[in-house]
């Protein structure tokens, strides 16, 4: 399919389904809310995935995630054409995506307790600003020096996390840390490779899309790593298997609505609302894990979105 919109040829996504409602083509309006759909899905993740590992473990629950998602996937988005992948998209996108999946599950997973978890997830999202940063670093994006300030800020609202209720306190900060330093590791290193993954991304695509293979390839990456390690044994209990469920349809769908959102609806209200995702993330994952936040975690929260939308702004000027 060949979508003709601002004048210009945009390779549409292969999706299984077409995007007509009554007869007509999806209008905007509804198109930005099918992608705010899609954050909304997406802001469910932390909570979701945490809870399944806690019945699965972190690498048996991921594993089921990524194998559910991966089908809903096929249904949803389909299957692409690889022969039109670009060999550097092909190799790049996949071992980055792979790496930024499986470094997001298991920090969540490995975290000491539910809490941390949800700290986790905020290190995590400092990849925003550090997207931009790339961008700017690698694509040759234009910006503005508030850039600088905007990275600063998210940094900032991350340490003011990890101080617990102490906010910017250095001795709880490398407290906090040391007590599970391979899940904040994986949760500091995907930010960053989440960051490439996007560069990467928007460079050598050419407006293909890759999201089902890649999801697919995630899931079999932790299953060898299940076969190979020893991991503890999954229990299926009915809250484990609903929140498997959810948290496998929040991926499937979220990726096939937010494309909907991205090809049909109001792009720039899609990436200005996607950057307070740590805000709506932190406040469904403590719902989900029935764990209360401090006042110091929320006001570093929306230091990390405050941050990510100066990085915006610099390249809006």
């Amino acid at each position: 399919k060949r979508i003709i919109r601002d004048g210009r040829r945009i390779n549409a996504i292969n999706f299984s389904f077409d995007f007509y409602s009554g007869g007509r083509v999806m209008d905007r309006k509804r198109a930005t809310l099918t992608g705010l759909a899609a954050i909304l899905l997406w802001s469910t993740m932390v909570g979701l995935i945490r809870s399944v590992s806690e019945g699965l473990g972190p690498v048996g629950g991921a594993a089921m995630i990524y194998t559910l998602s991966g089908l809903l996937c096929l249904v949803t988005v389909g299957f692409p054409d690889i022969r039109r992948f670009s060999p550097r998209y092909l190799i790049a996108g996949s071992v980055l995506f792979v790496s930024y999946e499986i470094c997001l599950a298991l920090s969540l997973g490995y975290a000491a307790t539910r809490s941390q978890a949800i700290e986790v997830g905020m290190v995590n999202y400092l990849w925003p600003s550090l997207t931009i940063v790339f961008a700017i670093l690698f694509n040759g994006q234009r910006s503005t020096l508030w850039v600088i300030p905007g990275l600063a800020v998210s940094l900032l609202g991350v340490c003011w996390v990890l101080g617990g209720e102490q906010g910017l306190h250095l001795d709880e900060i490398m407290r906090n840390v040391i007590s599970s330093p391979l899940s904040y590791a994986l949760a500091f290193a995907g930010a960053f490779i989440w960051a490439a993954y996007c560069t990467v991304t928007s460079k050598f695509a050419n407006g293909q899309n890759g999201i089902t293979l890649f999801v697919l390839l995630t899931a079999l990456s932790l299953w060898v790593k299940y076969a190979f390690s020893e991991q503890p044994q999954m229990v299926f209990t009915l809250p484990v298997v609903v929140k498997l469920i959810m948290c496998s349809v929040a991926l499937g769908f979220g990726y096939a609505a937010w494309n909907i959102g991205i090809l049909h609806g109001n792009v720039t209200v899609l990436a200005a609302v996607s950057y307070f995702t740590p805000v709506l993330s932190a406040a469904l994952a403590a719902v989900l894990l029935n764990s209360p936040l401090s006042f110091s975690f929320w006001q570093g929260a929306l230091m990390v979105c405050a941050g990510s939308l100066l990085c915006w702004y610099a390249t809006r000027k």
